[in-house]
């Protein structure tokens, strides 16, 4: 009878732990990152009998949890993904609308500037390592059974991190779980946790760059890291931030050149050449705090043509000067030369002058347009100041014989030009003189068709053949106050072909980005949209091993149940038949 009664004690306390097991599981059935538990019985040893071996019940020998290391990892895989395009894709939007919108985007503004010069000129914590530790102690404590509470509570805060960046686990013989991120920085080994932190970049640039503190050491990973939120942070930021404030800057310096340059092509309204109007913040070199030298370099824009939107890396090796593409990586072909201690290099539409002693290793970060927005202004207000006007006025004498007229007449350097009223004669169709409105004579020379006669910084070309005693005037425009010819001129600068080695004008290189930048938040969003599906098809995955199924724990909780009430049963009969044999040999005896 006492093996009966010991062997229905033994499935009392196993269904027991069952049902304890399944009551936790429907409790935690909404609570994230809970894996669903099981308890595994076991046949308890037979004991040997001269009838043969009896059995002596069963036990519950661990709880252990659905989980899949497989489907974690392709799960936090996914999760990173989908949320580095995500970020990507959200931040992407906020550009594309700055840059595409048709009221208030880049290429409407220039539009709009384009039409007002028109209409101008129409109308003159440590927290981490505690916990590895307890999970440690409870792995290794004799017991056999794992701290499964714990280790829920471990893999939901990797799940949460991998939602910031790429995340992937090792897991160890002593029970912890080493942590790496990016492309293998190891973030927790065993009961060591670094720290991930945001430092200033070495040059000071207002950038953030992500490093790794341990012990002994501070490391900038950031180069290193891709996945997450964080990753999506900075893919933005190399791909779509840094080159959309430089393309504004591009535009900003060129327009700025353009405009000013154009401006002082021209007389104002009160007869004066034009000033510049227009004012951009100028290219910046930052100085790597790490470096040994004395060296500093400044820059200037010296070709448009060449201006890109990058910024680049420059570094002396101790014999050359080595500039790079920031995020490409492309070398970038620089003149050099030396003269009284001073290098001067040439590359990207800049020149870069290098003064001091620079050491082999020094870096500096060349931002060619950066900065050229936030230095922009205006340096007039004044209407007056807009060069709307030609310098000249150039006409034929009514009395005039032969087929030539004026084709054009121009300043091509106004600081040249010795401003006054001209009359250009023709003694016979080859030979010319030119003279001031005194009777001066100031040129003379032999007509060359197709050819410009010059003099006193005006160029004068002629369409048709002269004659004898024809003459032309080429007077100063300083009373043209109704005269639009450099207010056209002005007006089609954003189709000049200056940008890109003179392949592109403004107007192209705007609306190039701005389809590059649409490209760009196109591909974000369909990535985000894909691998939101991959989440969701992995995460389903995970939930089908790991997650609590209700229906599954009802049925579990019904058998369970019934074994409970069959083992109560067991030992009440084995005391009623205990009971019996008591009241037999009572009664005999």
């Amino acid at each position: 009878m006492g093996d009966m009664m010991s062997t229905g004690v033994t499935g009392l306390l196993a269904f027991q732990t069952a049902l304890d097991t399944i009551s936790n599981n429907i409790s935690n059935v909404n609570t994230p990152g809970y894996s669903e538990e099981t308890a595994n019985l076991v046949t308890n040893p037979a004991t040997p009998t001269a009838n043969g071996w009896i059995g002596q019940g069963v036990t519950a020998s661990t709880v252990t949890r659905s989980y899949s290391d497989f489907l974690d990892a392709q799960t936090r895989t996914a999760t990173s993904s989908y949320n580095q395009y995500n970020t990507t894709a959200g931040l992407a939007d906020n550009i594309n609308n700055m840059f595409d919108d048709p009221s208030t985007g880049l290429s409407a503004t220039l539009q709009s500037f384009g039409q007002s010069i028109q209409a101008m000129a129409n109308a003159p914590g440590q927290e981490s390592t505690r916990q590895a530790v307890s999970i440690m102690a409870a792995q290794n404590n004799g017991s056999g059974q794992a701290p499964n509470a714990l280790l829920d509570q471990r893999n939901q805060l990797i799940d949460q991190l991998s939602q910031h960046i790429s995340v992937t686990t090792v897991q160890q013989s002593d029970g912890s779980l080493s942590v790496f991120i990016g492309s293998g920085q190891s973030l927790v080994t065993g009961g060591q946790a670094s720290t991930l932190s945001a430092t200033p970049d070495q040059f000071g640039s207002g950038q953030m760059d992500i490093s790794v503190t341990t012990p002994t050491s501070t490391t900038d990973i950031t180069s290193q890291l891709s996945g997450g939120s964080l990753g999506g942070l900075l893919q933005f930021r190399n791909t779509m931030l840094i080159p959309g404030q430089n393309a504004l800057g591009q535009a900003a310096v060129t327009l700025t050149s353009l405009v000013n340059t154009q401006n002082a092509a021209g007389l104002d309204e009160n007869g004066n050449v034009g000033g510049a109007l227009l004012a951009v913040g100028g290219p910046q070199v930052l100085t790597s705090k790490d470096n040994a030298g004395t060296a500093d370099v400044t820059a200037t824009v010296s070709d448009l043509g060449g201006l890109t939107t990058s910024n680049y890396d420059l570094e002396y090796d101790g014999t050359n000067w080595n500039m790079t593409d920031t995020v490409t990586g492309q070398s970038t072909p620089l003149t050099a030369s030396t003269a009284g201690g001073v290098t001067t290099l040439t590359g990207a539409g800049l020149t870069l002058t290098v003064t001091g002693a620079a050491q082999a290793g020094d870096q500096f970060l060349v931002e060619p347009t950066g900065n050229a927005v936030a230095g922009m202004s205006l340096l007039t207000t004044d209407p007056s100041k807009i060069a709307a006007a030609g310098p000249l006025v150039a006409a034929a004498t009514s009395s005039n014989t032969g087929s030539a007229s004026i084709a054009s007449a121009t300043v091509p350097d106004m600081t040249a030009w010795t401003r006054g009223n001209y009359t250009l004669s023709f003694t016979d169709p080859t030979d010319y003189t030119v003279t001031d409105a005194s009777g001066n004579t100031v040129a003379t020379g032999t007509y060359t068709a197709g050819t410009p006669i010059s003099f006193n910084g005006i160029n004068v070309s002629l369409n048709g053949t002269p004659a004898a005693g024809d003459s032309f005037t080429v007077d100063d425009n300083a009373g043209g106050t109704g005269d639009n010819s450099n207010a056209l001129q002005m007006a089609a600068i954003l189709n000049s072909k200056v940008l890109n080695g003179g392949a592109d004008s403004l107007t192209d290189a705007v609306n190039s980005y701005v389809g590059s930048v649409g490209l760009l938040t196109s591909q974000a969003q369909n990535g985000a949209t894909a691998q939101q599906s991959v989440m969701t098809t992995a995460q389903t995955a995970q939930q089908s091993v790991s997650g609590v199924n209700l229906d599954q724990e009802a049925a579990n909780l019904l058998q369970f149940q019934q074994a409970y009430q069959a083992a109560a049963q067991v030992i009440a009969a084995s005391q009623t038949l205990f009971q019996s044999l008591i009241t037999a040999i009572n009664t005999t005896a």
